[in-house]
């Protein structure tokens, strides 16, 4: 199995399970799942990003990076400022932690996981278009 499929195969089950934690009944502790969860699906979001990126030829190191790739590439739209804020908000969570700014970011993770659903359909759209183009390839006439 290929590196961006494997990828996407991580990122998927990481949004399936930050999804699965929104729909809890919201206190303190569902908040801190959810905001964990957040945290792990946006790592496996932007190493797909990076994946996708390397199988089609461009390299990005960063997240920030890579979402500046994903824009450049068409995969992100350009004009959606929800991706620099998730970027904002994932750097909070890891660098401070207080209940205000807690809440603040767990009324935007529903919206987060919207985008993280919109991204991982596109990129697999975009594996099973490299996947069918190798395919493709593989099933041309054969030398005698």
């Amino acid at each position: 199995m290929k590196s961006s499929e494997i990828r996407l195969q991580q990122f998927g089950r990481a949004l399936s399970r930050l999804r699965e934690a929104l729909k809890l009944p919201h206190d303190a502790v569902v908040r801190d799942a959810c905001i964990q969860r957040f945290e792990f699906t946006f790592e496996t979001a932007w190493k797909a990003l990076q994946a996708d990126a390397f199988a089609e030829g461009t390299e990005c190191a960063s997240p920030r990076d890579c979402l500046r790739t994903a824009f450049r590439m068409g995969i992100l739209d350009p004009h959606e400022s929800d991706w620099l804020k998730m970027v904002e908000d994932r750097n909070r969570t890891s660098h401070t932690y207080d209940e205000e700014t807690a809440e603040e970011i767990y009324v935007s993770l529903h919206r987060y996981s919207e985008l993280f659903e919109r991204l991982l359909r596109t990129l697999q759209d975009r594996e099973q278009r490299r996947v069918a183009e190798e395919s493709a390839g593989d099933d041309g006439p054969t030398q005698q």
